[in-house]
């Protein structure tokens, strides 16, 4: 099993580069950074879309930019995978986006995840002129249309939401045919079908729903669409850390394959103690 760990990579805790030194130096195999464009004060939506939901955390309305921290990672490290955890993809220009993930994966050598997501804050995506209930068909859209300029010298894409005329666009990614897609969304049919469309991955956020029964669902869709299941990874974000390496050695046991472990975003000493303690189970669990 491969451990990672995320962090919500903010200006008042450990800084990226330090950052990635310190989890390569530890064996990790991944660093996963989420992001928020901004968080508007008007705070309508709960945390996560999930009623009775504790106060935002500031460090939401912190974030580094995605790209700009990973890259600074990515020139500062040699094997740390650099993983999105996950990118906002209907709230970013689809055009753009393809570029910062190709020129990421070009400028680490082929070490890039993009985990992607639908997103849950309404009035972050209202800003961005996304409609929620639109985001998930959105953000179809926008991937299939990276994809094409991924893979193609020429791209083209027309639909509702993306229409992309012929078109150059360099650099592409080292990674052949594209860095791997991993959707972090929610355990149902929508998010399967998606999946099993366009994706390489599930990793969804561990506790919000009961994974071990949704893998056959998972599959079931996959074998609608005429995929093979080994053609999917499996993962988990905020994986439970025991000691002993119990928690993960239960999702190993039902096909997951990367387990991210959250750290806090608190000051440097706060986070290194947190990976010193994470960092035993990278041995413990590496033949798993």
């Amino acid at each position: 099993m491969h451990i990672g760990v995320s962090i919500f990579a903010t200006d008042t805790t450990i800084q990226p580069v330090a950052l990635g030194r310190a989890v390569e130096e530890r064996g990790f195999e991944s660093l996963w950074l989420p992001e928020h464009s901004h968080i508007p004060v008007s705070r309508t939506t709960p945390w996560g879309g999930t009623a009775g939901a504790p106060p935002l955390p500031e460090m939401y309305g912190r974030t580094h930019d995605q790209f700009v921290a990973l890259a600074a990672i990515a020139a500062t490290t040699e094997r740390l995978v650099l993983g999105t955890g996950i990118t906002l993809v209907a709230q970013r220009d689809p055009i753009w986006l393809a570029k910062q993930v190709a020129s990421l994966d070009v400028i680490s050598n082929g070490r890039v995840i993009f985990g992607i997501g639908y997103g849950w804050n309404k009035e972050e995506m209202a800003d961005h002129s996304i409609a929620y209930l639109e985001r998930r068909a959105i953000l179809r859209e926008k991937v299939l249309a990276m994809k094409e300029i991924w893979t193609k010298d020429v791209a083209e894409y027309r639909g509702d939401h993306v229409d992309l005329e012929p078109s150059w666009s360099w650099p592409k990614p080292v990674q052949k045919p594209h860095p791997p897609i991993v959707l972090g969304g929610g355990a149902g049919p929508k998010t399967f079908g998606d999946i099993a469309e366009f994706c390489d991955g599930w990793m969804p956020i561990a506790g919000r729903h009961e994974f071990e029964t949704k893998v056959d669902s998972l599959h079931d869709a996959l074998r609608a669409a005429g995929r093979d299941s080994a053609s999917i990874s499996l993962g988990v974000f905020g994986a439970r850390a025991t000691p002993d390496g119990a928690a993960l050695r239960s999702l190993a046991a039902v096909g997951v394959t990367r387990a991210v472990l959250p750290l806090p975003s608190g000051s440097p000493d706060e986070v290194l103690a947190k990976l010193d303690t994470f960092a035993p189970l990278v041995e413990m669990l590496k033949n798993v």
